[in-house]
Formats: C-alpha cells, sequence, structure tokens
C-alpha cells in the first residue's frame, strides 16, 4: 500500500464499492469511461470560483509529488496565509487535498466545495476522510464545512458569492463518523491487496451515487435484450437479477408484474411485432398545418452564471436548426449558432423571431425542452415576449405517436427519444447516422464544443463551428423524416 496514496477520491470510490479500487489497480483497461467535458469544466469553474468566497488565498500547486504539495501546504501555513486552496496532507498512505483550509484563530476549518445544489451522503464520507487524514497529521481542525451551489441564486450585476453558495456545518457528523472511517481504512488497505480478484454482486451501488465505470465488466455477458434494458425499470432490475429472472424469456416466464410501458417492450419483442395505431397517430396529424416549422435547440449549462439574469444549471441555448418543411415537400434550412464566447440569449431570441412568423405550426421533439426555452427568453426580452410566446403556443411534439406506442418497432427498445425512433424507422440509411459525424455527436459534446471554442484557434474554431451546424442541422432533418414515415405508414 506504500506505492498507492488512498486519496479521498479512490476512498469515496471504496465506500460506493470496495472493488472498483481493485479494478482501477489491477485491470483499469476494463474501465469504460464517458467523461463529459462540461460537466467537468463546470466543476472547475465553481471550485475556482469557491476560492474567492474568505477572501485572498494561496493556491498549492498541483504535482505528481505528493510530498512537494504538502511541504508547499505547511509552508503556506507557517507564513500566515489565511486561506489555502488544495491544501495536500499525507498520513500512514492516505492523502487528501482540501480544496479550501481556512484559518480560525490558532487552528483551521476544512471547506469542501461541490457543484452539486444539494449534499449527498458521499460528501459527508468525503469531509469525514479529510477530518481523520487532518487530525492525525497533527492539524487542529476546529471545523468542517461544505459549500455548494444554491440554484435559487438570480445574478444581477457583480457575482455574489456569498449567495452563490450554500455554507453549513458538518463537524458533528465528520467526528461521529471517525471510528466508521478509521475500519473503512483498514479494510480498504486490506481488500486492495488480495492478489485474486474479489467477488462482488452487482447491485444498485453500480449506479449510485455515480456510475462506475467498470459496471458493463462486472455484469459479465448478460443476455440481449435483459432485464437492464427495460425503460425506467431503476432499482428492480437488480432485484429481479439477483432472483434468477436476467432475460425478457424469464420476465414472461415468471409472470413478473411491470407497467404497461415496459410490459408492451417485453411482449413486443418476445412476439416480434410492430405496432401501429392508425387512428392516433392521424389524430396527431391531423394538429399539424403546413408550413411547419421543424426546431431544436443546442444549449448549455453553467454552475457559475455568468449573464445578467442568470441561475445556476439555467439551460442556456446557443444554436438552433430550423427545417422548413411545405405540403409540396419542398424544404428550406435557416439555422443560428452564437459567436464563441459571447452571451448568446438576446442574438438567438432576436434570430427566432426574424426565423418564425407568428401564427405559423413549429414542431419540436419533445416539445418540453424547445418550450421552456422560448419561454425563458422572452421572460429575459419583454419586447419580445409576444413573438416568443406565440412560437411557444403554436408548437407541437413530434414525440406524440411514440411516446403513446401509436408507432413502435422493437428496434426502439422501449424508447421514444429520437435517438431509438430514428434508427429503428431508417435502419442503416447514411443519411441519417449520427456516428458518420465529425467531433460532435450528441448534445453534450455539442455543450462542451461551444463552452470550449473561444480558447481554440481560429481554425479550430472554424472547423467547430462547421461541425455544429452539421449535428444541429441532423437533428431537424431527421425530425423530417420521421414525420414523411408517419405519413407513408398512414397511407399504406
Amino acid at each position: 500500500m506504500s506505492d498507492y496514496h488512498l486519496t479521498k477520491t479512490k476512498y469515496c470510490n471504496g465506500v460506493q464499492c470496495p472493488k472498483m479500487l481493485w479494478l482501477m489497480r489491477n485491470k483499469p483497461e476494463e474501465a469504460l469511461v464517458s467523461m463529459n467535458g462540461a460537466v467537468i469544466e463546470n466543476g472547475n469553474i465553481v471550485g475556482r470560483a469557491a476560492r474567492n468566497y474568505f477572501g485572498e488565498y494561496t493556491l498549492i500547486q498541483y504535482s505528481e509529488d505528493k510530498a512537494q504539495m504538502v511541504s508547499d501546504t505547511k509552508n503556506a501555513m507557517e507564513s500566515g496565509a489565511e486561506n489555502i486552496a488544495e491544501a495536500g496532507f499525507i498520513y500512514d498512505g492516505l492523502y487528501c487535498a482540501v480544496d479550501i483550509l481556512h484559518r480560525n484563530g490558532a487552528g483551521w476549518d476544512i471547506v469542501e466545495v461541490k457543484s452539486s445544489t444539494g449534499v449527498k451522503p458521499i460528501h459527508v464520507d468525503d469531509m469525514s476522510f479529510q477530518y481523520y487524514v487532518l487530525k492525525s497529521a497533527g492539524i487542529n481542525v476546529k471545523n468542517v464545512y461544505i459549500l455548494y451551489i444554491n440554484n435559487q441564486y438570480v445574478r444581477h450585476g457583480e457575482l455574489d458569492l456569498k449567495q452563490l453558495f450554500h455554507i453549513e456545518n458538518y463537524t458533528e457528523k465528520a467526528i461521529e463518523k471517525q471510528a466508521e472511517i478509521q475500519e473503512k481504512i483498514a479494510e480498504l488497505k486490506e481488500y486492495i491487496k488480495k492478489s485474486e480478484e474479489p467477488e462482488m454482486k452487482i447491485g444498485t451501488f453500480c449506479e449510485e451515487p455515480y456510475e462506475c465505470a467498470f459496471m458493463k465488466y462486472c455484469r459479465g455477458d448478460l443476455p440481449s435484450p435483459s432485464v437492464f434494458d427495460i425503460l425506467l425499470i431503476g432499482k428492480k432490475a437488480y432485484e429481479l437479477y439477483h432472483q434468477g429472472i436476467i432475460s425478457f424469456e424469464d420476465i414472461e416466464k415468471n409472470k413478473i408484474k411491470l407497467t404497461d410501458n415496459q410490459m408492451h417492450q417485453v411482449t413486443s419483442y418476445l412476439e416480434d411485432k410492430d405496432v401501429f395505431d392508425k387512428k392516433v397517430t392521424c389524430e396527431f396529424l391531423d394538429t399539424l398545418t403546413y408550413p411547419i416549422y421543424h426546431l431544436d435547440f443546442e444549449t448549455f449549462q453553467q454552475a457559475v452564471p455568468e449573464y445578467e439574469g442568470g441561475k445556476p444549471y439555467a439551460q442556456i441555448p446557443f444554436q438552433y436548426s430550423l427545417h422548413i418543411e411545405y405540403e409540396n415537400g419542398h424544404l428550406d434550412h435557416k439555422e443560428f449558432l452564437a459567436k464563441e464566447g459571447t452571451d448568446p440569449r438576446r442574438a438567438i431570441a432576436e434570430s427566432l423571431c426574424r426565423d418564425i412568423p407568428m401564427g405559423v405550426c413549429s414542431l419540436a421533439f419533445n416539445m418540453g425542452f424547445e418550450k421552456g426555452r422560448i419561454k425563458d427568453l422572452a421572460e429575459q426580452f419583454p419586447d419580445l415576449e409576444d413573438h416568443l410566446m406565440d412560437i411557444h403556443k403554436n408548437m407541437h411534439d413530434l414525440m406524440i405517436p411514440f411516446q403513446k406506442k401509436a408507432y413502435y418497432v422493437n428496434d426502439m427498445e422501449g424508447s421514444y427519444s429520437i435517438k431509438h425512433v430514428l434508427p429503428a424507422l431508417y435502419p442503416n440509411d447514411p443519411e441519417l447516422d449520427y456516428h458518420s459525424l465529425d467531433q460532435v455527436h450528441n448534445g453534450g459534446e455539442a455543450s462542451e464544443a461551444f463552452l470550449t471554442m473561444a480558447q481554440k484557434s481560429p481554425e479550430e474554431i472554424a472547423e467547430l463551428r462547421e461541425n455544429l451546424l452539421k449535428y444541429c442541422g441532423l437533428d431537424t432533418y431527421a425530425m423530417v423524416k420521421v414525420l414523411r414515415k408517419l405519413r407513408e405508414v398512414v397511407k399504406q
């Protein structure tokens, strides 16, 4: 264990599942890591902002050499620093970097910073581990605090850190957990030394509080589809798995009770039967009038709002695609992509009002999202409210026939999201293949691309903008194709 520091992150991994630690050390190649760059960057921004909460601070520069960080921390403490960011401490093979070490008289307060909008049990484990390491290392710890995001904060003028963050005292809870922490540390140190791979049954802890990178590895070779593929089944999938009910055949054989939608997914697969309800589909189609304005937004979120009137984690639209479909089948395409590094809200609101006339039929897939963004813009810009809310009022939802299971094929796998519906209706169509796109293949990548674009070279910016436009354009072209498929099937 001497060559393997148990950090606060690894300790929390071990609390979630000790086998995760063993695999991280012995079989790291089995991890399937899906890193959301936008989420990571938001976390970094929150951390940097929080450092100013108590005033000026000394930052301990990151180093692979943990002993160097510990030495730098000691020097900062002895030189009179009031606040130390990323303060490093080592004790008996344990290492932690404290987000903010705040001087409190003759002692110190530990301040843990989270980009979440609430406190989770795993956060208490995190703080308690830090308390244990610092106390064991001889530090006079007086309090343990957590700073986390106040999602009710609305920015007006300069950023107000006292309003952006909630601060709560967790000293008593950290002290209460010290015996448990000591016992768990000893357990994990022994666990990590095992020469043979430990056996560990999968469970809800594979996904809570965070999805484990080794989840697919630990599940092994499951039948396809399995209980884990049932839409919105959650914890029940693990209950069934532990009862030996794994395949869809097992579900039918054991007469397992599921929701109507879940059972529909199972029986449709087993009977290899597609569903089409002409009446429900026609009722939906009759609500649409030409020309139809197919609309899709791309958005990003900021944990620390940069713009006037912004709230933490508000969805900020920066791009849209608009395919305008006429009754004769002709298509026009309009699009908007904000300039990188700018507040996109006013520009996108004005562009929407130019591109979508009042009184026309607009269409979105899962319209609640698009309507929500339009309403946000209307509230932000009262002079555009009438036009924006007219678009809002006249929007229709292409998801309805699929949500109501009026049209269902097995390849939708129980889902009615467009990313499942489209390939099910147009299998192996290269024109509709998101995987063939460059750089941007989904909304998360689109958000990350826009948020990081301003830091890139002009050539990289030009390439990213082109690929963002292609991605968002495919979203609305996909809607055109889905609507046409509905009309084709009705005619048949």
